[in-house]
């Protein structure tokens, strides 16, 4: 015979189905756009000097606008935020599929960044208040996790399989049906019971930190094209750093800040923050240089490319679900977070080591050792982010954890990308010159792909400092409830 708290019991975890349906949907567009944007350029007839414009569009509206997007969850409501920001991207998807010109798919990148920013911080406040008991909240932020990381390299594969074998339009067109069959679950079985930010919202600081996070975002991404000494980028940089710092100062002094900075403070979760991010500028390089290596040096095609992700995606589900997950409610984050972060290491060292000739198991071993580690790590380090936070602070915290990946992955692709073409480039002067066979190129291609590598290695190596140095959070301790009538047993978290 069911008790009352079955219900609510299982309502939770249908719940983290559609959350994590939404997170897929963020995770996902990033992905599939990439590999249909060369069809997109094609079709629509602009340059090559705006084709980027496609994906930094996104970018800079999602990037400068989630903190903003997690203190309006605070406010309003974090279910509600998370319905709205589910149709809102829905409507901008479709906007995208039916694009005439470059303008009007770049206004639809921007309207997805924009709920993109609503719906991020909203997902990860609503899971972190459904799920307290540490056993359930391991499990929990495993899928999270796992959705999360593998989302990127599932898109790659979505996006190649839809734009070679349908139309380039279809990468946005998918996202739609997964927005709406989120807004049916999500609105029957996720909850909102946490406390609400009562206080008006901080306008000042919500330009300071939009304009210095989009200043941050858009000097990575005019680095990529414009190189890392050009004014515009360097003017860029210094725009956003002092926007930003001025909105820690006026965070400071504010009766209720966009920011409060007691977010920041507590050391669990600034590691959190930094190391994900640190991370993340290896990854999400890591993803551009294999996507480039899989179809330039390789030949493959998109759907091939695609696939060749699939030994690094499986592990990192199995890294986030079945190591985190479990390590997650036994022992402390700390060890967890360090071990995850270094298996990662090693696998970007075999990568590095990688040639031209390079056999498929070869590349796939690469991947899998990236993957379980990568996914091992994020998994505390996702419920690290709203550690101890107080209710009504839930959805700016979960900003900050999403601001993190926004920020190291624009910092990532414009860096690694950078290192890679400028040492093969160098690499290509010295050993064949203007008359270079395939062969030559191909040489310097893996030489500037390796030195990018080390460089992504070391960005790792920093995560794990950072979480040996500052992660302190004890092991999750149990004590048994008392059973009532009918066997039940609810396990009580000792803080």
């Amino acid at each position: 015979m069911p008790t009352g708290r079955t219900a609510p019991e299982s309502q939770r975890w249908k719940a983290l189905l559609f959350i994590s349906i939404a997170q897929l949907m963020v995770v996902l567009d990033g992905a599939v756009m990439n590999i249909a944007l060369p069809s997109a350029q094609q079709a629509l007839h602009f340059t090559d000097g705006s084709r980027q414009w496609v994906v930094t569009s996104y970018g800079l509206a999602f990037g400068g606008l989630l903190l903003v997007g997690g203190r309006i969850g605070d406010m309003v409501g974090r279910k509600r935020t998370f319905l709205i920001a589910l149709a809102g991207f829905a409507i901008a998807s479709a906007i995208g599929g039916l694009a005439v010109n470059a303008a009007m798919l770049l206004l639809a990148r921007a309207l997805q960044g924009v709920f993109a920013a609503l719906l991020a911080p909203a997902a990860l406040s609503l899971l972190s208040l459904s799920f307290t008991q540490p056993r359930e909240r391991a499990k929990a932020f495993g899928v999270f996790s796992a959705v999360s990381i593998a989302g990127g390299a599932v898109g790659l594969i979505v996006g190649g399989l839809l734009t070679q074998y349908l139309n380039w339009r279809f990468a946005m067109f998918v996202l739609v049906p997964i927005a709406v069959i989120g807004i049916l679950g999500a609105s029957r079985t996720v909850h909102d019971d946490g406390e609400r930010h009562r206080a008006r919202l901080d306008l000042p600081g919500v330009l300071l930190a939009s304009s210095g996070l989009v200043g941050l975002v858009y000097g990575f991404g005019v680095a990529e094209s414009h190189g890392w000494s050009a004014g515009v980028t360097i003017g860029s940089f210094t725009a956003g750093v002092v926007l930003l710092a001025t909105f820690v100062v006026v965070q400071a002094r504010v009766a209720s800040p966009l920011l409060p900075l007691r977010v920041l403070t507590e050391r669990n979760r600034a590691a959190a923050y930094l190391s994900v991010g640190l991370a993340i500028v290896s990854m999400f390089g890591m993803f551009l240089l294999l996507s480039y290596y899989f179809q330039q040096v390789k030949g493959w095609s998109p759907v091939m490319a695609g696939l060749a992700f699939m030994p690094m995606a499986v592990p990192q589900a199995i890294g986030a679900t079945q190591i985190g997950a479990r390590l997650a409610h036994r022992i402390a984050p700390r060890p967890i977070m360090v071990g995850g972060y270094l298996v990662t290491a090693v696998g970007l060292v075999l990568l590095a080591s990688l040639n031209a000739d390079s056999s498929f198991p070869e590349i796939a071993f690469a991947e899998a050792v990236i993957g379980l580690g990568i996914g091992t790590a994020f998994m505390p380090a996702m419920s690290m982010s709203t550690h101890g936070v107080e209710p009504k602070d839930a959805g700016v915290a979960s900003a900050m954890i999403s601001s993190s990946q926004q920020v190291g992955g624009s910092i990532g692709t414009a860096l690694l990308n950078t290192i890679a073409t400028s040492s093969a480039a160098t690499y290509l002067v010295a050993h064949g010159g203007p008359a270079a066979q395939a062969q030559e190129r191909n040489e310097a291609l893996m030489h500037g792909y390796s030195v990018a590598y080390w460089v992504a290695v070391a960005f790792v190596v920093a995560a794990a400092v950072v979480s040996v140095a500052m992660v302190n959070a004890g092991a999750p301790k149990h004590v048994p409830a008392p059973t009532d009538a009918l066997g039940d047993v609810t396990p009580v978290p000792v803080h």
